[in-house]
């Protein structure tokens, strides 16, 4: 895998912005910096991105342990198997472009609802599916963030991000496994994925910034428009 110095700083300039949005409401890193890398290094993805994902949110649910919410979170991990499972299966039966125009459209149902229904209720059932559903997107397509997300838009930025991170911590390394038995890792890819830790590390501080703007009132809002862009953008790509 060949990456000139334009092609690193592209990369290195996506994941600092993604890991600041992320380590900000929760989710964002794949959303944000997967277009960019794809235009520079398409070979990179989606193992490279997966991989700096892991330590940004091991970080994160270390940074804010205290607000994890320890009752969801068993049972989002609970939902994640099945959806890991289901993941790897969809990618080797659907193509790409038809799996991001069904996600598209599920994830702008999701905001949708979202805006106009009550806060969906929170209980085991609807953390399992939560977590399926961000778990097979997540391991298909890389859009894992909006179902997790929309699932947390009521809770305070002090719980919703440190929950979704040590889901993500623990679900994305179901998806590791997986990839690694269908044997999608290479070393170009993981030397890559080092190259860009300075970038995630320094994202990731820069984010702390953010949070009283964030836990001010502003998470929902950045979560639905957050979710409508990825939601828009995987709908665009399976339609072209």
């Amino acid at each position: 895998m060949d990456v000139g110095v334009g092609a690193l700083l592209v990369a290195l300039t996506a994941i600092l912005m993604g890991s600041i949005v992320q380590g900000a409401i929760g989710f964002g890193l794949n959303l944000l910096a997967a277009p960019l890398v794809a235009l520079v290094v398409p070979e990179a993805l989606p193992t490279s991105l997966v991989l700096v994902a892991f330590p940004l949110t091991l970080s994160m649910a270390i940074r804010e342990h205290h607000g994890i919410d320890r009752e969801a979170l068993p049972w989002l991990l609970v939902g994640a198997v099945p959806g890991t499972l289901v993941g790897l299966m969809i990618v080797s039966e659907i193509t790409g472009t038809e799996l991001a125009a069904v996600i598209g459209a599920i994830t702008l149902i999701g905001v949708a609802l979202s805006i106009v229904s009550p806060p969906i209720p929170i209980n085991r059932r609807t953390s399992s599916v939560a977590g399926f559903l961000s778990n097979t997107f997540g391991t298909a397509a890389s859009i894992g963030g909006p179902p997790i997300a929309l699932r947390f838009q009521h809770h305070r930025g002090a719980i919703a991000r440190p929950t979704i991170a040590a889901f993500f911590a623990a679900s994305g390394f179901l998806s590791r496994v997986g990839y690694v038995a269908a044997g999608t890792i290479h070393t170009d890819q993981v030397l890559f994925a080092l190259a860009l830790l300075p970038a995630m590390i320094l994202g990731l501080w820069a984010s702390k910034h953010l949070h009283p703007f964030v836990d001010g009132g502003w998470l929902r809002p950045a979560v639905l428009a957050l979710s409508a862009i990825a939601g828009v953008a995987a709908l665009v790509r399976g339609l072209t």
